[in-house]
C-alpha cells in the first residue's frame, strides 16, 4: 500500500511514501478498525508557529542553568524518556551527569549509581527544606499523548503522582517545577541566579508542543486484532471479570471507569510501593518510601496509558519492573490485591475476587499491548515520513531530523514485536523500512529520491 506525496517546490519529482499498511493489515483487519489518526502533521497559523517555538524551547533552551534542557531527560529519539540502555550511549560530559562534574551538585542533587543503573531521577516533591532525607527516587515518564491523559475531576494529573507541577498544578506549569529541580545550578535554587524562570510565552510555547506530542485521541476498543494470542489478550484485558485491565484503563488509555462513570485521570494505591526486592532497594543506596500524592502523601500515584507502555519501560513511578509481561504479572500478585486499589476492585466483582491470570494469560495480555504499541509507532513513523517528504531541498536539515525519528519509531517496533515473538513477517517488512528510511537520511539528496522506498 503506497500514498503519494507530491513535493510543493516546482519541478520535483512525485515523492512516494509507503504508508507501511501492508504491516496494519498483519497486525488488524483493515479498514473495520484502525488506531486513531492525528491531526495532519505541520497544522497551519498561530498553533503551528506556537508549537514550533514550543519545540525548540524544549530541546534547546536551557533558561541559564546547569546546561540541561527539557529533552536531557525526555528526548524524542528514546519516546521521551530514559532508561538505563539509553543512559549508557551518553558522553560523559553530558548534562544529565551534571552532578558528576559539577562541585555544586554533587551531593543532593542526583544519586549517578541509581541513576545509570535503574533510569532513576531524584525529585524533592515536599520541598527543599531537608535535602539530605527528603527525596524520593523516580523514572522518567514519557509525555506522549498529554492530551489524553491529564484531566481529571480534581484537576491536572501531571507526573507519577499527579502533582508534578506547583501552583494550579497544570502542563502550562509543569515546567516551572522541572526548572526549579532540575536545572539549578547550586542547591540554593535562587531565581534569576541559579536558573531563570520560563515566561509566560515560553509556558504557552511548552503546553502547545507537549499537546501536539503522539496520540490526540484514545483508541476505540476492540480492534479487530488478526493476531491469535493477542486477540485473545485483548479480550481478557475487556473482561472486567477476567483481566480487569479496563477498569482503570479505559481504551488503554489513561481514564478510569469502575461503572459509576469515567473519572478522568485518576490516582490509585497499586501496592507497588509494597513490592518486596525493589531493584534500587537492593543497592544498598538511600531510597526513602514513596508516599505520592500531596504532603504528606496518601500513597497514591497516576494512572498512565497504556498504549505507549511496551517501549517505554521500566515500569511504574520506581522503574521496579523491567518488562511490560512482569508489569502485568504484576497484577496478579499480593502487593497488587492487598492494596486499596486491589481490594476497591475485587469489591466490583460479583464473586469478590481481584485479578488472578495465569501465566498464559499474563502473557497475552503483553502481547495485546505489544500490538498497540507497535500500531501507534507505525502511526508516528507514517507521519514523520510524509512530513519529511514534504520539505523542499532547503529544508533537507529538518527533513533529516525527521527521517531519523522515523527510524527509531522503526526500531521501537521492531524491538517491541521481536520481544514478544510476535508477527514475525510484520518484523521483516519493518527491517526493510528500517534500511530504507536509512538510505534516505545519508543521501545528499534523499528528498527527491530515497524517500520513496522508506
Amino acid at each position: 500500500m503506497q500514498m503519494e506525496v507530491r513535493r510543493k517546490d516546482a519541478g520535483a519529482l512525485p515523492v512516494v511514501v509507503p504508508l507501511l499498511g501492508a504491516l496494519l493489515l498483519g497486525l488488524i483487519l483493515l479498514p473495520a478498525c484502525q488506531p486513531p489518526k492525528s491531526p495532519p502533521p505541520g497544522p497551519e497559523g498561530d498553533l503551528a508557529r506556537l508549537i514550533a517555538r514550543g519545540e525548540r524551547i524544549f530541546f534547546n533552551e536551557t533558561f541559564s542553568g546547569n546546561g540541561r534542557t527539557c529533552g536531557t531527560c525526555h528526548p524524542a529519539e528514546n519516546n521521551f524518556t530514559i532508561d538505563p540502555a539509553f543512559i549508557a550511549t551518553l558522553p560523559r560530559t553530558d548534562p544529565l551527569f551534571v552532578a558528576e562534574f559539577n562541585p555544586d551538585l554533587k551531593a543532593n542533587f542526583e544519586n549517578p549509581r541509581l541513576m545509570r543503573e535503574f533510569g532513576l531521577i531524584l525529585e524533592n516533591l515536599d520541598g527543599f527544606d531537608d535535602l539530605e532525607n527528603t527525596f524520593v527516587m523516580r523514572g522518567v515518564p514519557h509525555v506522549l499523548a498529554q492530551r489524553t491523559s491529564v484531566d481529571s475531576p480534581q484537576g491536572p494529573r501531571t507526573g507519577w503522582s499527579g502533582d508534578g507541577a506547583p501552583g494550579d498544578r497544570s502542563l502550562r506549569s509543569f515546567a516551572v517545577g522541572a526548572v526549579i529541580q532540575h536545572f539549578t545550578k547550586t542547591l540554593n535554587r535562587v531565581a534569576g541566579v541559579d536558573f531563570r524562570l520560563p515566561t509566560d510565552g515560553e509556558l504557552d510555547a511548552l503546553e502547545a508542543f507537549l499537546l501536539s506530542l503522539g496520540r490526540q485521541q484514545d483508541l476505540t476498543l476492540p480492534l479487530r486484532l488478526k493476531g491469535t494470542v493477542a486477540k485473545r489478550g485483548q479480550e481478557i484485558f475487556l473482561d472486567n471479570s477476567l483481566g480487569k485491565c479496563n477498569r482503570c484503563h479505559q481504551n488503554a488509555g489513561a481514564t478510569a471507569d469502575f461503572g459509576g462513570g469515567n473519572l478522568g485521570n485518576a490516582n490509585f494505591n497499586t501496592g507497588v510501593e509494597n513490592l518486596p526486592d525493589q531493584p534500587a532497594d537492593l543497592t544498598g543506596e538511600k531510597v526513602p518510601p514513596d508516599d505520592g500524592l500531596g504532603t504528606p502523601g496518601d500513597g497514591t500515584f497516576n494512572t498512565p496509558p497504556l498504549v505507549e507502555a511496551a517501549d517505554s519501560g521500566p515500569f511504574f513511578h520506581n522503574n521496579a519492573i523491567e518488562t511490560i509481561e512482569g508489569a502485568v504479572a504484576f497484577y496478579n500478585g499480593t502487593a497488587f490485591n492487598n492494596s486499596p486499589s486491589g481490594r476497591a476492585l475485587a469489591r466490583t466483582d460479583p464473586n469478590g475476587v481481584g485479578i488472578r491470570l495465569d501465566a498464559t494469560q499474563v502473557v497475552a495480555v503483553a502481547a495485546f499491548l505489544r500490538v498497540i504499541n507497535v500500531l501507534e509507532n507505525i502511526r508516528a513513523s507514517v507521519a514523520l515520513l510524509e512530513e519529511s517528504a514534504e520539505k523542499s531541498f532547503f529544508g533537507r536539515k529538518e527533513a533529516r531530523r525527521l527521517l531519523d525519528r522515523a527510524v527509531h519509531e522503526t526500531q521501537d517496533s521492531i524491538r517491541v514485536l521481536g520481544g514478544g515473538g510476535l508477527h514475525p513477517d510484520a518484523v521483516a517488512h519493518l527491517q526493510e523500512a528500517e534500511r530504507q528510511a536509512k538510505k534516505a537520511a545519508t543521501s545528499p539528496f534523499f528528498a527527491r529520491s530515497r524517500i520513496r522506498k522508506a
